[in-house]
């Protein structure tokens, strides 16, 4: 990365340019499978209640928590891994405010730990905790008011 003194601008490599491609393609990975996730979530929960209304039986209610509950684990871990990812992009282009030295080519997500890169933080983080809340609160109130 070399600074124009010109222009003020960042220039990159092509190979710089290439390794952030690698990366913003790992970020678009790993934000797809977190779509995924909450679509196969939304889809598996709509047909246990669509049991439940044919046979009337509330098991099926109770047994739609299940994948939400898996889901809501998985999306978790797509998203706490596109964090990390953005981690890596953020410091290979000098966004972050104390960037660390990474190497060409290299993608050490294993260096992004805790506060926001953490489990917990991103389980109950704003972009995943409203969704399956509300889809927890909706099957306990038909279970229970129903």
């Amino acid at each position: 990365m070399a600074k124009n003194k010109e222009e003020s601008q960042v220039t990159f490599s092509d190979e710089q340019i290439k390794h952030l491609e690698f990366i913003q393609d790992a970020i678009t990975r790993m934000n797809s499978n977190s779509f995924q996730m909450k679509s196969w979530m939304l889809i598996l929960v709509t047909a246990l209640l669509g049991s439940f209304a044919n046979t009337g039986n509330k098991n099926f209610v109770l047994l739609a928590l299940l994948p939400t509950l898996i889901f809501w684990g998985l999306d978790t871990y797509y998203l706490q891994l596109e964090r990390k990812f953005r981690g890596v992009y953020n410091d290979v282009t000098g966004l972050a405010k104390e960037p660390k030295e990474i190497k060409l080519f290299a993608m050490p997500i294993n260096l992004y730990e805790g506060g926001k890169y953490s489990f917990g933080d991103v389980f109950l983080s704003v972009t995943i905790l409203p969704l399956y809340l509300l889809v927890i609160g909706i099957l306990l109130l038909i279970f229970f008011i129903v």
